[in-house]
């Protein structure tokens, strides 16, 4: 009897493992009415528009333990965005062009985007620069921010 009844235990959590699991991995790619992907997307194209004018959302936007990776392969945190947002601007034309956002849970999101600037090299004030990037968000205490990003430079189109 004791047997049968830790065997109905083991298969009980067993299976109770392999649904979490399963629930912990469904994903969706949001919908064009949903208003969670909607402030994502507003964010992030203040971020991109950020590069020509402080609009002072880094600091509402990226969690305290922030942690990027620059299109040169540097390390960099929410300070040094803080400090680079207070600094001066040399593009004069910088915007969002694509965010796709992609939903693990109702907490974890991933967003997948691209964006330009133009003036953004010093050296060559009229030349059209181009990054494609990846953004990891986290709602944390109800509030949405960045916790990762990798940009990555790209030719434009």
């Amino acid at each position: 009897m004791r047997e049968t009844r830790l065997r109905i235990f083991a298969v009980a959590i067993a299976t109770t493992l392999l649904l979490v699991q399963a629930y912990a991995q469904q994903s969706h790619w949001s919908s064009a009415d949903d208003k969670t992907a909607k402030y994502i997307i507003e964010m992030e194209r203040k971020w991109a528009e950020g590069v020509c004018v402080d609009n002072g959302v880094v600091a509402g936007l990226l969690a305290d333990d922030f942690q990027g990776t620059s299109t040169i392969g540097a390390r960099f945190t929410k300070a040094d965005e803080l400090k680079d947002e207070k600094g001066a601007r040399t593009a004069h034309e910088c915007g969002l062009d694509e965010a796709k956002v992609r939903f693990f849970g109702d907490s974890f999101a991933v967003v997948y985007g691209s964006e330009h600037a133009v003036g953004k090299d010093k050296s060559q004030p009229n030349i059209k620069v181009c990054q494609v990037w990846t953004d990891t968000w986290l709602k944390r205490g109800g509030t949405w921010q960045i916790v990762a990003s990798h940009d990555n430079r790209v030719r434009c189109k």
